[in-house]
């Protein structure tokens, strides 16, 4: 049972370690951005798309 529960928890521990996403804004978001197809991108999703990776204005600058 113990090794059961050692188990769960590492991969829970993976899982969440994992889900972590790149600041919206940074270069790896504006990768990440480009392999999501087009459609599935909300309205914030597109205007920080053009904000960020199109006009390079970076998310401290404002």
């Amino acid at each position: 049972m113990k090794n059961v529960i050692v188990l769960l928890s590492v991969v829970a521990a993976v899982f969440v370690l994992s889900a972590c996403e790149p600041k919206r804004g940074s270069d790896a978001w504006c990768e990440k951005m480009d392999k999501v197809p087009k459609g599935q991108w909300t309205l914030d999703d597109g205007r920080d798309y053009t904000k960020y990776c199109v006009f390079n204005q970076k998310p401290e600058e404002e």
